[in-house]
């Protein structure tokens, strides 16, 4: 598997897997990603500014990720207690293609995340999702996330949304 950044031919496929995503949170029962967000605009202003990675093996995707590394808004206030007061990378808008789960894509996403924000001389990695998305809070845990607190989304379509916040110190 290797990753690339994400460009404007590949934002067809990026909204196909984002669908599925949404779909299968529909199925979970959450409101998470149902009123709008991610859409195309998101991904597309995203290729802009060159942002989002693609999990790519045998030229297929199969998975996708943000990486921010400035100061997320939705992070300024936590109803908890960040490991971290510096300055720290943040990965959203994670997903993976239904025919890839189960097969440690989001694993190997969120290692690749580690290594970027640690080249850029970043001592910590934070992420959010809904409380009820426990496929992906397991996702997180695994990946050696810890929970912090809850957080409430300070922008977009979901803003004011409650978000369970992780950290990992890298």
């Amino acid at each position: 598997m290797k990753f690339i950044v994400a460009k404007n031919e590949h934002v067809d496929r990026m909204c196909e897997i984002t669908d599925q995503a949404k779909r299968q949170l529909k199925g979970l029962g959450l409101d998470q990603w149902q009123k709008g967000y991610p859409s195309r605009e998101v991904w597309l202003d995203d290729v802009k500014k060159g942002c989002t990675y693609l999990a790519v093996e045998e030229g297929e995707i199969l998975g996708i990720f943000a990486f921010q590394t400035t100061p997320d808004v939705s992070y300024y206030e936590i109803d908890g207690k960040w490991l971290t007061d510096g300055e720290y990378a943040s990965m959203h808008r994670v997903c993976v293609a239904d025919e890839s789960k189960g097969k440690g894509v989001a694993g190997k996403m969120f290692s690749y995340g580690f290594e970027m924000a640690e080249k850029s001389g970043f001592k910590a990695v934070r992420i959010d999702t809904h409380p009820g998305n426990l496929p992906m809070q397991r996702a997180l845990e695994k990946a050696g996330f810890v929970r912090c607190g809850t957080i409430k989304l300070a922008e977009g379509p979901e803003t004011g949304d409650e978000r369970i916040a992780f950290e990992k110190i890298l």
